[in-house]
């Protein structure tokens, strides 16, 4: 049980920390994307390099990414089942992972769409209706940071809602938390009205 653990862990945090835009930008441009715009991996940094393209396939990316470990774990954990505890744990590296990469000497990007990937895995109609929730906060705000944060802050009370393992409501608190934290810079520029707008 204790071996399927640190694996779970281990392999997760491998997959979450894939610097899947800081590869793109990269490979397609030769810059780093670390010291350019916010110096963030994510796809709402990449946006600004690449365009809205990038945006898109960067942020399906990382979704997958980050639900990717949580479904195996669903599907291969056979240690600690009735509580749902590796898929989340694989969660949580999944978003350590996307943050401090041990690929860019643990930087890297604010775990939102791996975020949503990991809750689209642990259960889909949360996933969808987060997901929902971003994109009509994001167009009408313009503020992708702003739709971020609301969204994910939601997540516990809708685990709730769908009847999910404590440990699920648990997760989606501690990682919402972990992502406004990622934002605090953002949520700085919201309150002086000088965060970037996307158009």
């Amino acid at each position: 049980m204790i071996l399927e653990l640190f694996l779970v862990i281990l392999l997760a945090y491998l997959v979450g920390s894939i610097p899947t835009g800081y590869i793109i930008v990269k490979l397609f441009t030769g810059q780093d994307i670390r010291t350019i715009g916010s110096g963030s991996t994510g796809a709402t940094n990449v946006k600004r390099v690449m365009g809205k393209k990038w945006f898109f396939i960067v942020m399906i990316l990382d979704a997958i990414k980050g639900a990717l470990p949580v479904i195996l774990a669903k599907i291969f954990a056979t240690a600690f089942v009735e509580i749902g505890l590796l898929p989340v744990l694989a969660a949580v590296a999944v978003i350590i992972g996307h943050s401090k990469s041990v690929f860019l000497k643990f930087t890297g990007g604010k775990s939102v769409a791996s975020g949503v990937g990991t809750i689209l895995a642990l259960n889909w109609q949360v996933g969808l209706i987060i997901a929902g929730v971003w994109a009509v906060i994001t167009y009408f705000s313009k503020y992708v940071s702003l739709g971020s944060m609301i969204a994910l802050a939601i997540s516990p009370f809708l685990m709730w809602y769908f009847n999910e393992p404590v440990a699920y409501v648990c997760y989606c608190a501690l990682g919402a938390i972990y992502i406004i934290y990622l934002h605090r810079e953002n949520i700085g520029r919201l309150i002086r009205g000088e965060e970037n707008k996307v158009r």
